[in-house]
């Protein structure tokens, strides 16, 4: 009977290994990814039994990390409308002149296959979906107790997402910066549907 996999060893060994596809190309051969990684071949397949898994690995751990960073940021609030704003920014800042790794890492999943890339974000979308959802909610009780003004949650919170990853290809893209966009959309939008004027965006 195989012994399991050490999930946390195969995490960082998942990392390292995207660095070195990331500098030396897709395309490596297997032996010469484990020789990068200082490991002996059967090693390496017996962690990654085909390259995509790698990739998925790295994503994985990735998107579970920029999780905890948003919602720690998110926790320093509780108006929901800087709750929405912090987690804005809080992505931003989580990948800020990283950003490629998120580029390289989807197009790295999408290269080995249609099925792979679906799985992955499947998963993505339901961790992020599920946020979403609370924080919808928390704005919809925020118009309740009158904190809020009335709006479309929904189309909110969704917009939000829009911003945050549109502005994430932006910087990938043109190098531009984030923070006045943000400023922009903090006066212009967000900051009006608040009712409570003593609260300010730390």
């Amino acid at each position: 009977m195989a012994r399991p996999v050490d999930r946390e060893k195969r995490v960082e060994l998942a990392r390292q290994a995207v660095d070195v596809l990331g500098r030396e190309g897709l395309h490596i051969s297997t032996t010469r990814l484990a020789e990068a990684l200082e490991l002996k071949r059967p090693t390496l397949l017996y962690y990654f039994p085909d390259r995509a898994i790698i990739v998925e690995a790295a994503l994985q751990d990735l998107l579970a990390e920029q999780a905890r960073f948003v919602v720690e940021r998110m926790a320093e609030h509780e108006h929901p409308i800087d709750q929405l704003y912090a987690r804005i920014c809080a992505v931003h800042e989580f990948h800020h002149g990283a950003e490629e790794r998120v580029v390289f890492l989807t197009q790295a999943l999408a290269a080995g296959g249609a099925g792979r890339m679906k799985h992955i974000i499947d998963i993505g979308n339901a961790a992020f979906e599920r946020q979403r959802q609370v924080l919808e909610e928390r704005i919809r009780e925020g118009v309740r107790l009158g904190i809020v003004h009335d709006c479309d949650a929904q189309a909110l919170t969704r917009l939000a997402r829009s911003v945050v990853d549109g502005l994430m290809v932006q910087r990938v893209m043109t190098g531009c910066e984030l923070g006045p966009v943000h400023e922009f959309l903090w006066e212009h939008l967000l900051a009006p549907l608040k009712k409570d004027p003593c609260r300010e965006v730390n």
